[in-house]
């Protein structure tokens, strides 16, 4: 049986979790979430693998991209990422990817992308379910009235991640992509 090799990572908003299987990330996930334990059972399920704290030349790679994003160096990601959900979620993370930095969307534009305007809530389930934060970014998705909605990592973090990519919060954020 294979491994997710896992590491921590302290970001300036908040403690992840990183995870790498078969030399793919599957796993950039908030470590105090309320949601840890069902992402968790997850991942390891699907993958009939086991956490392993570890070093590995992804998680090295990764830390490094991610520490590019945080000084503001770094727009787009270049890791590769093993997506574990339904295909549903799967389609839905994907299309956050094509979420532009220091752009914001909202759960009824990404469900027209989908073509599915009915599916809003089931993209915010899968938005929810996401278990590779910042580089699948969901937090760059807000209510239809430019408000902050619910994220793992806690709205501070939402807030400041935000406000680190340029969007501007001040009136409500009207920039959707």
């Amino acid at each position: 049986m294979n491994n997710i090799i896992t590491t921590y990572y302290k970001s300036p908003v908040g403690e992840l979790i990183l995870g790498v299987y078969k030399d793919q990330l599957c796993l950039a996930d908030w470590r105090y979430r309320k949601q840890r334990h069902q992402i968790d059972t997850r991942v390891q399920s699907i993958l009939n693998s086991n956490y392993k704290e570890g070093q590995h030349s992804l998680l090295e790679f990764t830390i490094k991209q991610l520490d590019l994003y945080f000084k503001g160096d770094l727009q787009i990601f270049d890791i590769p990422l093993l997506l574990l959900g339904t295909d549903f979620q799967k389609t839905v993370w994907k299309s956050l990817q094509t979420i532009p930095y220091g752009k914001t969307c909202s759960y009824v534009t990404l469900s027209r992308k989908l073509n599915n305007e009915k599916a809003i809530r089931a993209v915010a389930g899968a938005n929810g379910a996401n278990a590779i934060s910042i580089i699948i970014p969901c937090h760059r998705i807000i209510g239809a009235d430019g408000s902050l909605t619910g994220y793992a990592g806690g709205l501070p973090a939402k807030k400041k991640l935000l406000h680190m990519e340029g969007v501007d919060l001040s009136n409500g954020q009207q920039s959707l992509f």
